[in-house]
């Protein structure tokens, strides 16, 4: 189990960390990027990044909106038993492979083709902390908390979340 807010974060984690291994051997190789098309494109996949995270944040499952499976969630049943530690569930979150995957496929491009592609994992991150930030206030407006994952004794249609009330510290 991992918490939605968690995973939204660890993507961007893994984003930044991609194009802080990536941008400066790409860089280093073939140089800065002078070439104002390329830099015009990067804005401009930029700025639909930042649309598609507005679009998270709606009712519009078809446009990537995460509104409905939020509301669409149904409680856990017996959280104690499944529920990770708040640290357990943010290191889940971060998947190494994925950081790997997302360096590599976008090494090859940026050293054959254009070097500005060596920045291509930072066009996720307005989504992602759009929906990240979405995230903590359906949470917080709700007072409940999103988890992704597969219970064996709860199985959930495609898409759904899981809903589990905040935990209070222990005071003992």
């Amino acid at each position: 189990m991992r918490r939605y807010v968690h995973n939204e974060l660890m993507a961007v984690a893994e984003a930044v960390g991609a194009t802080i291994v990536t941008a400066p051997v790409v860089f280093g190789v073939r140089g800065v990027p002078r070439d104002e098309v390329a830099w015009q494109a990067l804005a401009f996949l930029a700025a639909f990044s930042v649309v598609n995270g507005v679009l998270a944040c709606t009712r519009l499952r078809w446009l990537g909106g995460e509104k409905r499976e939020f509301e669409d969630a149904v409680p856990l049943a017996n959280p104690d038993a499944v529920l990770p530690t708040p640290r357990e569930s943010l290191r889940r979150s971060f998947d190494w492979s994925s950081a790997v995957f997302s360096m590599l496929i976008l090494l090859v491009p940026a050293l054959i083709w254009a070097p500005v592609a060596a920045l291509g994992p930072l066009l996720f991150l307005p989504e992602r902390l759009s929906k990240a930030a979405y995230g903590i206030y359906w949470e917080r407006r709700h007072g409940v908390l999103l988890w992704r994952g597969h219970v064996p004794e709860q199985p959930l249609e495609k898409d759904q979340y899981l809903y589990s009330s905040v935990r209070q510290p222990d005071t003992a």
